[in-house]
């Protein structure tokens, strides 16, 4: 299963889902290194751009036409567009280590339906030999008495010593094997099915926490938005009772001065929280991008709240998506395919192997009489070929019940291990689309509470502006609505995650936002 990326602001999940970008309008970016902002506590979600990019922006709008013209004919390095979620997850999909791990072993799995369908062909054993010194070894070439003395054993006279070499091949090609080769081979198509599932789930995985540190940057980067957002209220707010309290105003006391510091200090610390979140999701955004370490990377701006309303699907259809697109269903379907023609060939191997045999031999030696006559032993010198129909087998008959019964308990183990497995993603499945019902209800629930929220401070504030209201309902209402927009983030980031484990669980290829 997929384990959550490190990211976004504490107690926030680990963000899914496939391959979005940033919704049409959104150009701000945030870079590596600078302010980017986050989600955390107290925060909300979808701010706009950040402070620099806001200035930026300004800058080209009072920047004249000419230099506008200028930079656009001079500019030679291309322009650094932001990572989009699509963009990640594409490079996830294709550089991840562990995506690199099944592709090599989807090429072994290659190698073996090759070496499967190759099994038909014949073993040349070939003894090549080289040697000496050999005896003197002469007679009429007929298989008649030695003509030389030294050809004679029996003493120490070698006569001229000399060198013998030898050469030898056999082959036998099988031509009925009982079924045994083409079980073979078709137990060699299942590898690349099981090696291309299994590449398939690693790339879902790697896509699957690409949109996780994606999701968490998000989160991260609206929280420190919405922190600098309550952080200028506070400070406004402080102003004022400042203001009142030199006026001896009995509408405040300095009891009302420590209260704004206490939050002022809870701001900070939730932006530290903050600031470590989007450090740690940009962290787990360059590892799963493959970035090099000198490469900087910038992050597309994304609203966590969806832009459209958007309805799961029924729990039944999800089930029945993934019985049909889980890479692991057709991996473990595959390798019972293999285990079943593994069982028939040891059912077979009982059976001998017919084919043609064939072999060569040669020798020579160069101190000794080449003879001519086929009934003449010739161990020096010989050149013969032949070929003919052969039978083989071997008669190990308890080691093959063995082999067999080995075979089929492999297999009734693969079976329940592919019950298990279905049993295991339904129950998966069930729990994924469960959590999106109710991170969407949450979010829902929050971003309508967060309006009430903002209505109340605005109303309080209002009123303590104008002298009729305390400091206790402005302060209660800026932790109202501080909660209503952390839960509001925190719950939209939970819909995006939840529609992103939707489509891991059902083996749903990543789609744009």
């Amino acid at each position: 299963m997929a384990q959550g990326i490190p990211g976004g602001a504490q107690g926030a999940p680990s963000p899914v889902g496939p391959g979005t970008s940033a919704p049409a309008g959104q150009g701000t970016s945030v870079p590596v290194g600078q302010g980017a902002s986050v989600p955390v506590p107290g925060t909300q979600g979808g701010q706009g751009a950040t402070p620099q990019a806001q200035d930026a922006a300004a800058q080209d709008a009072v920047r004249p036409a000419e230099q506008q013209a200028q930079v656009t004919e001079g500019a030679h390095t291309p322009v650094k567009t932001p990572l989009t979620l699509a963009q990640l997850v594409e490079r996830a999909r294709r550089s991840d280590a562990r995506v690199e791990e099944a592709e090599a072993e989807l090429h072994r799995l290659q190698a073996l339906q090759r070496q499967a369908h190759w099994a038909w062909f014949p073993k040349f054993e070939t003894v090549v030999g080289f040697g000496g010194p050999t005896p003197e070894a002469h007679n009429d070439g007929l298989g008649g008495p030695p003509t030389t003395e030294a050809t004679l054993e029996g003493d120490w006279n070698f006569g001229t010593l000399g060198v013998t070499f030898r050469a030898e091949v056999n082959a036998l090609l099988p031509i009925y094997t009982f079924g045994k080769l083409s079980a073979l081979a078709k137990a060699g198509d299942q590898g690349p099915i099981i090696g291309a599932a299994l590449r398939e789930r690693a790339r879902d995985e790697a896509g699957f926490q690409a949109a996780q540190a994606f999701y968490s940057y998000q989160l991260a980067r609206s929280g420190l938005a919405q922190i600098e957002s309550v952080g200028k209220q506070l400070d406004d707010a402080g102003k004022r009772i400042n203001d009142m309290l030199q006026e001896q105003s009995e509408q405040v006391s300095k009891s009302d001065t420590y209260k704004v510091n206490f939050f002022r200090q809870v701001v900070a610390a939730q932006r530290s929280v903050a600031e470590q979140g989007r450090v740690l999701a940009l962290a787990a955004i360059r590892l799963l991008a493959g970035a090099q370490a000198d490469e900087s990377l910038e992050i597309a701006a994304v609203d966590l709240p969806l832009e459209e309303d958007y309805t799961p699907p029924t729990l039944e259809k999800t089930l029945a998506v993934a019985d049909q697109r889980r890479p692991e269903l057709t991996a473990i379907q595959a390798g019972i395919a293999a285990r079943e023609q593994e069982v028939l060939i040891r059912e077979r191997s009982y059976y001998p192997d017919l084919g043609i045999i064939g072999f060569a031999r040669y020798a020579y030696t160069t101190n000794a009489t080449p003879q001519r006559t086929p009934f003449a032993y010739d161990p020096y010198n010989d050149r013969s070929v032949g070929i003919g129909l052969a039978a083989r087998g071997t008669f190990d008959i308890p080691v093959k019940n063995a082999q067999l019964a080995q075979a089929r308990a492999e297999l009734d183990k693969l079976k329940a291990q592919q019950r298990l497995l279905q049993s295991a993603i339904h129950l998966e499945v069930t729990k994924v689309h469960s959590d999106l019902l109710s991170a969407l209800a949450r979010a829902k629930a929050y971003s309508d509470a967060e309006k009430n929220a903002r209505r109340w401070a605005t109303a309080a504030y209002a009123a303590f502006d104008l002298g009729t209201g305390d400091t206790r309902e402005l302060m209660d209402s800026f932790q109202a609505l501080a909660q209503a927009s952390t839960e509001k983030s925190k719950g939209w980031f939970d819909v995006r995650v939840g529609i992103a484990a939707l489509n891991r669980v059902t083996g749903t290829p990543p789609a744009g936002p």
